[in-house]
């Protein structure tokens, strides 16, 4: 367990799809052949957690051959190659080579360092293990920042390590806080991974991303532009100056970058997602511009959009938007049935964040509000969003949402205790504390022995103390 390698740093196969996690890390050793040593460990932990040791042997193999290629002379490079291989060989019971291993990784570490063996703390294994728990998505990245954080105390300008620590501040940012708070700190950290290596375009991309997000899109498009120049053919720069054209609305010209890196990539289930968004953008588009929009177009757009949704969630069975964007095709298409089943399948996915939970519930409850005509149903899952406390920009949709509903509600003279109650709490969250004690006195008036209102209204009217 002193180890450092995939086996002990608690990466669980429940929180990933792991075909699709193989295919992923194959398409990267095929694009990205300076990170292959990575990849291969990793490679081998998944064979492992797919009950294929003996495949696992051999990426550990190729592990060891890139290291003796790269970096001959760095032992450090090959400890978690031969942690993963003492685990291995102890899974498959062939404890003398698992000893074999241990004893390498204890005699590196008494040469590297005076720490307890199997303790050291290296920059590159910390690294490694950032990369991996970034791989087995959004649950790790907190760890993953931490990771990459300790690998840049002992290397601050190691362009590696700057690029690993950008990427896994700006998905956390994209995971929770984008369009929600102005809290922008992957822009420093993509500048200075750029800065630290001017030539990778991926770095590039993500950048012109969030230059798209803080409105300074001409200078984000001259990234995306240099970094399409650069790698013509790199599908994971096209797939992001897709999406930035979309969010540009120039969904056809997205929608052409999306087919070509397709065909690089045929089964890339992020073409796949990207492609669905915009045949739904352009769906949209066109029944906001066109009064009476063609019925053929309309199902062909939607035909498509439902395709290529409906791909993603047969590969990635826990792809949490792809079954927001299936379930709300569905819906567009009157496929009630199928909208309802996608949205429970959504409900049962185990490695949603709080911001997932909230987005999920935002949605299922606009469709029981516009296409099932439940208000009830609505209501009850907005405010079950905004019951998970924490800020996310799916929970002010949730607060916006339900705000609406029920002073709607109230003007139709159908507002009752918990109508009034709810958006006391509602106005509470807003810190329109007269509006809140306004609506919980109206509660309590037709509901007088509700324990939450008279609560909720006593801790309103306390004195405010210094």
């Amino acid at each position: 367990m002193q180890l450092q390698c995939h086996f002990t740093w608690t990466l669980l196969k429940e929180d990933v799809d792991l075909d699709d996690l193989e295919e992923t890390i194959g398409d990267q050793i095929k694009f990205f052949a300076n990170s292959n040593i990575k990849n291969y460990n990793l490679l081998s932990y998944v064979c492992h957690l797919k009950n294929s040791n003996e495949e696992a042997l051999k990426y550990l193999q190729q592990a060891e051959e890139e290291v003796k290629k790269n970096y001959p002379d760095e032992i450090a490079r090959s400890l978690v190659t031969w942690g993963n291989y003492a685990w291995i060989y102890y899974y498959m019971g062939r404890y003398e080579e698992a000893l074999t291993y241990v004893s390498k990784v204890e005699n590196s570490c008494k040469k590297l360092s005076s720490t307890a063996p199997g303790k050291i703390q290296l920059p590159e294994i910390y690294a490694e293990q950032g990369w991996a728990l970034l791989k087995f998505g959004g649950k790790y990245y907190q760890r993953a920042k931490d990771c990459f954080e300790n690998a840049l105390k002992n290397e601050p300008n190691n362009p590696e390590f700057s690029a690993g620590y950008a990427i896994v501040i700006y998905r956390l940012e994209d995971f929770s806080l984008r369009q929600c708070e102005d809290v922008n700190p992957s822009f420093e950290a993509l500048k200075r991974a750029l800065e630290l290596n001017p030539k990778d375009t991926f770095i590039m991309a993500l950048l012109a991303l969030k230059l798209q997000d803080l409105k300074r899109v001409d200078e984000g498009e001259r990234y995306i532009e240099a970094a399409m120049q650069k790698t013509p053919d790199l599908p994971y720069v096209l797939r992001y100056a897709a999406k930035f054209y979309r969010r540009k609305k120039e969904v056809d010209k997205a929608l052409e970058i999306l087919k070509k890196a397709l065909v690089v990539t045929p089964k890339s289930t992020f073409l796949h997602h990207q492609l669905g968004v915009c045949y739904k953008e352009k769906l949209f588009q066109l029944k906001r511009t066109t009064r009476y929009p063609p019925q053929e177009q309309v199902e062909e757009l939607i035909r498509l959009s439902i395709f290529h949704f409906k791909t993603v969630t047969d590969q990635k069975t826990k792809s949490f938007v792809a079954h927001i964007g299936l379930a709300n095709m569905y819906a567009q298409a009157n496929r009630y049935e199928e909208a309802e089943e996608t949205f429970q399948k959504a409900f049962q996915i185990n490695i949603l964040s709080y911001a997932d939970k909230q987005e999920l519930y935002y949605h299922y409850g606009s469709f029981q509000r516009f296409q099932m005509k439940s208000e009830s149903e609505a209501i009850r899952n907005y405010t079950e969003g905004l019951k998970i406390e924490k800020d996310s920009y799916g929970r002010k949709k949730c607060i916006n949402a339900l705000k609406q509903l029920l002073e709607k509600r109230i003007q139709g003279g159908l507002g009752n205790a918990t109508v009034f109650g709810t958006l006391g709490f509602i106005h509470n969250l807003n810190d329109e504390k007269h509006k809140a004690i306004e609506c919980y006195e109206k509660a309590i008036a037709l509901c007088p022995n509700n324990e939450e209102y008279l609560s909720a209204l006593c801790e309103l009217q306390l004195p405010v103390t210094s």
